[in-house]
This record gives structure tokens, C-alpha cells and sequence, in this order.
């Protein structure tokens, strides 16, 4: 155990220091991805900055708070979508029907609405950090419905999507092998309990 994994570990972290540094060392702001630009400028109390914009990975969801428009003289509904969309991605291992996992072997519909997904919310991401108006706001909500149909309609499109048969080795194998498995694991704990108790 020692010297391999310990050496693999040690490379994972001196690397991991030498960009952490040369981050903090020679370029803090990172072009707008680590301190944003607004962050330099002082404190005016007196003046309100005319494009207020998020951190770039809350974009996406900032977008959503504005697609969604006012009923009833009140906010709360983008509030309320801005958090269904987050809680969404919570739910995603209760929402997906189908019994393949891999995406390899997944079915064409469930590719295409991954797509869709993935282009919905680079695009809520980008509308996101730009300002406001009418255009770029009906866009939003397009890409916003786009966003919620993958979830919501996720349990409809696994269950009836046709996916590749998964291979024997990418599953537990046989039920003898499941038992051989089974038996290794009981040998195993019984071993460590021998063991952590002096017998």
C-alpha cells in the first residue's frame, strides 16, 4: 500500500499546490473565474452598479430567477424555479427509470435530451452573466423549459427508451459469481473482526 499509493497521492498534491500557487501567485483574479473584476473597484454606497451579475457557476440559475416572469406583483415564482432547479439535480437518481446507468449504453432519446440539456444550460449560463432584455429574456425561458423537460420528463423517456444490452463484464456477473463475491466479503469481515479483537 505504502509506497504506491502514497506516491500517487503525493504527485496529486504537489500538483494540485503548484496550480493552487501559481493561481494565487501570479494571476488572483484568473481572468473573472476566481475574484471578479467588480471585486477591485471601491465601495461606492451612493451608486448602484448597473449590471449586476452572479459568479459564473450560479449563471445558469440566475437566468432561470429572471426568465420567469412576475405574477401576482411578486418575484417569488423565479425564487421558487430558481430552487426547483437545483432540487432537480438532487433528484436525478430517483427520476431516471431506466436500469442501464452508463450512458454508453443508454438509448438515442435519452442521448439527444442529454444534448439538449447540456446546450439549455450553457446557454442559461451565458444569458445569465449578460444583461437583460427582451430577446435574451424569451430565450431564457425557452432554455428554461428545455432545462425542466429533461427532469420532468425524465421517468417518461428512460423507461420507454431502447438501450444496448449492458456486457457481462460492465455487471455483478453470474449468481455464482455474485455468491463467490457474497462469500469474500463475509470471509473479509470476519477476518477484520479476528483480527481487531486479538483472536
Amino acid at each position: 500500500f505504502h509506497p504506491y499509493y502514497t506516491v500517487k497521492d503525493i504527485l496529486g498534491v504537489v500538483v494540485f499546490l503548484i496550480v493552487f500557487c501559481s493561481v494565487m501567485f501570479f494571476a488572483p483574479e484568473g481572468g473573472g473565474y476566481f475574484l471578479e473584476k467588480p471585486n477591485f473597484d471601491p465601495a461606492n454606497p451612493m451608486v448602484t452598479p448597473p449590471h449586476i451579475a452572479p459568479v459564473w457557476y450560479f449563471t445558469p440559475f440566475y437566468a432561470i430567477l429572471r426568465a420567469i416572469p412576475s405574477f401576482a406583483g411578486t418575484q417569488v415564482w423565479g425564487v421558487i424555479g430558481m430552487g426547483a432547479a437545483v432540487i432537480l439535480i438532487a433528484l436525478l437518481p430517483w427520476l431516471d427509470r431506466s436500469p442501464t446507468k452508463s450512458v454508453r449504453y443508454r438509448g438515442p432519446v435519452f442521448k439527444f435530451m442529454l444534448v439538449l440539456f447540456i446546450i439549455s444550460f450553457i446557454g442559461l449560463g451565458i444569458l445569465g452573466a449578460m444583461v437583460a432584455n427582451d430577446v435574451r429574456t424569451w430565450v431564457a425561458r425557452g432554455l428554461s423549459v428545455v432545462y425542466f423537460a429533461f427532469f420532468l420528463l425524465m421517468p417518461v423517456y428512460t423507461k420507454l427508451d431502447k438501450d444496448k444490452p449492458v456486457p457481462e463484464r460492465v455487471t455483478m456477473g453470474t449468481t455464482k459469481q455474485k455468491i463467490q463475491f457474497f462469500v469474500y466479503v463475509i470471509i473479509t469481515f470476519i477476518g477484520a473482526y479476528l483480527f481487531a479483537t486479538n483472536i
